[in-house]
């Protein structure tokens, strides 16, 4: 039996938005906001999914800007969180989207970038999902 676990952060609003205290800098120049965490213990360990949204996303950014981006929320914003995780995650995914998409559902009108990493004492490693 899967385990499955959501835990909203912040609120969002009617018109999609979320909290601006929230707010997260990222070294690209754009701001992200932090949607929820999802828990679970997929086949290949237990994960947790870090979901950020930021409108400034295009369908045209560059993989390069992007992957910076998110390697910094996993960094900056997942990594302090999951230290005193019990037990402590194999898998850390980012997930960036333009709009709050539920999780598991699909959005064709969506920007939604992922990104999986192995937390490994200070620093988030790239990983095949």
């Amino acid at each position: 039996m899967s385990l499955l676990r959501v835990i909203p952060i912040v609120a969002v609003s009617a018109s999609g938005t979320c909290a601006a205290a929230d707010t997260i800098a990222l070294p690209s120049g754009i701001e992200a906001q932090f949607l929820d965490v999802i828990t679970d213990a997929p086949g290949m360990g237990i994960a947790h999914r870090y979901r950020f949204v930021s409108p400034s996303l295009t369908p045209d950014r560059d993989y390069v800007t992007t992957e910076a981006d998110m390697a910094h929320l996993c960094v900056s914003y997942a990594l302090p969180r999951v230290e005193t995780a019990e037990p402590r995650p194999e898998a850390i995914v980012i997930t960036l989207a333009d709009r709050p998409v539920p999780f598991g559902a699909t959005d064709p009108e969506a920007v939604q970038f992922f990104e999986a990493y192995t937390p490994q004492g200070t620093d988030c490693l790239w990983r095949d999902f």
